[in-house]
């Protein structure tokens, strides 16, 4: 397990840079964040139990940027047929395995035709290989709506990068915070463990309010891999 937390003088737009490159140089490929409600938090929603896994190399988190000229900048999204095939194919082992009975795709392809566009029909593929599962797709304004008013309809969410990024620090406030959920990061020769919403909480350092469940999770996610 490698701890990510920062050090003097890494604020946290550094720290999640850092991160993203992490991630790309040991090839982790999934995340997956398992947000379930603790019955001791109070919050507005009860018996939540939502698995949200996220592809966590493309997409406009790539690190693909460059200033074309003085005052414009590019940055390119990635979406490939092979990634994308990865990773729907693991959301749907994910649900067999765990008896989950909808996978749930998020996308923006009514306006990133290509792009998210591939994503959506590549799931929509592999979701023909598992018929025991339902599949449908939702674009990602809407999700975020639908998320924290009606959470209980979403059993697997299937992300590419950014808008998995998003909708798990938004999955995270529905249990409590983000000092409640751990991450998981898979890939074919590594794994990492982290809090779920990645949040550094450096703002309430020293103040002895930070809530150590989300570390506590990681290491217990830590020792059930290395069984």
């Amino acid at each position: 397990m490698v701890s990510m937390l920062p050090g003097d003088g890494i604020g946290p737009e550094m720290m999640g840079y850092v991160r993203e490159m992490f991630r790309l140089q040991l090839d982790l490929f999934v995340n997956i964040l398992h947000c379930k409600s603790v019955p001791a938090i109070k919050t507005r929603h009860k018996d939540i139990d939502i698995i949200l896994i996220r592809q966590n190399t493309e997409g406009e988190y790539s690190c693909l940027e460059h200033e074309t000229i003085q005052g414009m900048v590019e940055s390119i999204k990635i979406v490939t047929k092979e990634r994308s095939e990865e990773i729907a194919r693991y959301a749907f082992n994910y649900a067999r395995a765990h008896n989950r009975k909808l996978v749930t795709a998020v996308h923006k392809a009514n306006i990133m035709k290509l792009s998210d566009g591939l994503f959506l029909r590549t799931c929509e593929e592999v979701s023909k290989d598992y018929p025991e599962i339902g599949f449908n797709n939702m674009i990602i304004d809407n999700c975020s709506m639908q998320l924290v008013s009606k959470p209980h309809q979403f059993d697997v969410l299937l992300l590419p990068n950014l808008y998995g990024n998003i909708l798990n620090n938004i999955a995270c406030g529905l249990v409590g915070g983000p000092g409640i959920t751990s991450g998981q990061n898979y890939g074919h020769d590594y794994a990492v463990f982290e809090t779920g919403a990645r949040n550094t909480g450096k703002s309430i350092a020293g103040k002895n309010i930070a809530n150590p469940i989300a570390i506590i999770n990681a290491s217990a996610d830590l020792l059930d891999y290395l069984e």
